[in-house]
């Protein structure tokens, strides 16, 4: 590593003795940092592309280690926080986790070491949906489809519950992640599975589906034939990218050239020919030049790592018992207390 004045990287400043220096707080020309197990994030990259044109965003798919579904929920954190410490040592001012399982992880962990050491907002993508979900359902019936991972956190029906009268039902549908990592988003073997997994959804009447990964809004074509016309399918990218909006502008750090047009950047830390043909099918020509890369800090170098300080308690988290947060999965999600606002008027 080279003890120079590192330049390269205008998001990020040095000490004279070439280490880095402790970030001052998000800037605003910095670009956004938007990571996901695979593809699927690029939905919520879409919306924040489409809603927020002159920022600019780091796409990173983790498909060296995803999806994260089936994974215990100590590897989802770490596979996590690690692509986010990169992500904050190259400099990002804001981080989406465009991840259900991820969100249901890990978002308190990410607050804690982020956004109260560096003032760098984290956003996530389950209480956007949840929000969209209580404005639209009639009859009080709302569905979820989500990982394993995610029904077992029960994040949803958490956030959920400050909502009165309410029934929600979750069904975990797995294999929908592989058929979407592998391209399939139609055939009769999708619709099988498909029609097994809504069937209990159906039988409820539920009114309002939420779509609860990022990979499903890719899949929304089969879901919506099975499902009817009357039920109302919810993805939340664009409400996730509401909220990138609001938290720049809270925290004042919108891009202020407006002028610019954004080149954005793709990294995936697998196998990068087959995420780019997906991520270019389902996002579009932007999508270009996909790189593998180990690390993030690789491709966007500062020098080291950021010396990121561990969450509070996090020593002791490895040695609570089977009825833990940590072992049996329940949500890092803190519930807003907004959710109770919305009912839907006719």
């Amino acid at each position: 590593m080279s003890d120079n004045l590192d330049t390269s990287n205008p998001y990020r400043t040095r000490t004279p003795w070439g280490t880095p220096a402790p970030p001052a707080g998000p800037t605003s020309s910095a670009p956004i940092g938007v990571f996901d197990s695979g593809v699927g994030g690029l939905t919520v990259a879409r919306a924040i592309m489409d809603q927020l044109p002159h920022e600019r965003i780091i796409y990173v798919g983790d498909t060296a280690h995803g999806p994260y579904g089936p994974l215990k929920i100590a590897e989802v954190r770490a596979n996590a926080l690690r692509i986010m410490d990169e992500l904050v040592d190259s400099g990002v001012k804001m981080l989406v986790i465009a991840c259900n399982t991820a969100s249901a992880a890990v978002l308190r962990d990410a607050r804690e070491r982020y956004t109260r050491h560096y003032g760098i907002p984290v956003i996530e993508v389950i209480q956007p949906a949840a929000r969209r979900a209580l404005a639209a359902t009639r009859n009080r019936k709302i569905g979820v489809i989500a990982t394993e991972a995610t029904v077992t956190s029960r994040a949803y029906e958490d956030t959920f519950a400050i909502a009165p009268n309410l029934m929600v039902q979750s069904v975990a549908c797995p294999r929908f992640v592989e058929f979407v990592e592998k391209g399939v988003t139609s055939g009769p073997e999708l619709l099988r599975t498909a029609e097994e997994y809504l069937q209990p959804l159906k039988d409820s009447r539920v009114d309002t589906l939420v779509l609860g990964c990022t990979h499903y809004p890719l899949l929304t074509g089969i879901i919506s034939y099975i499902m009817g016309e009357g039920v109302t399918l919810v993805s939340s990218a664009d409400e996730t990218a509401k909220d990138v909006y609001r938290a720049l502008l809270t925290e004042n750090i919108e891009n202020p050239d407006l002028e610019t047009n954004p080149h954005h950047e793709f990294l995936a830390t697998g196998e990068s020919e087959t995420f780019e043909n997906l991520a270019r099918r389902f996002l579009g020509p932007e999508v270009h030049n996909v790189r593998h890369t180990a690390s993030v800090a690789e491709r966007f170098p500062t020098g080291s790592l950021a010396a990121l300080p561990a969450p509070a308690g996090s020593e002791k988290a490895t040695a609570k018992d089977s009825n833990s947060e940590e072992a049996s999965g329940l949500p890092s999600v803190t519930i807003d207390s907004n959710l109770a606002a919305f009912t839907h008027t006719e």
